[in-house]
């Protein structure tokens, strides 16, 4: 038994990166123009593995996203977006 719960232990430890953290990046969304826009992107971006948090400021025509580093980053993030027929593109200084 002990065997058991020391191998499931290592197990976990072996599948999560210990160097993963938690990141917030904010994307442009330009085409969003009306007000149905900003639920498609956020149901895109929902679908992206790691994604934790999604805030859309549709007058802004922004996403704020926070997601886990070590299952996605901003050029999926751009790729999710664009696929849905939002191109965007990261906000360079803003957290």
């Amino acid at each position: 038994m002990k065997r058991i719960v020391i191998a499931a232990i290592a197990a976990a430890l072996c599948a999560t990166p210990l160097w993963a953290a938690t990141e917030t990046t904010t994307l442009k969304v330009s085409g969003m123009t009306c007000p149905v826009c900003p639920i498609t992107v956020k149901k895109a971006l929902q679908k992206v593995p790691g994604v934790s948090r999604i805030i859309v400021n549709y007058p802004k025509k922004e996403v704020v996203v926070t997601f886990d580093d070590a299952k996605t980053n901003e050029k999926t993030l751009v790729k999710a977006t664009t696929d849905a027929g939002y191109p965007s593109h990261p906000v360079k200084g803003a957290k």
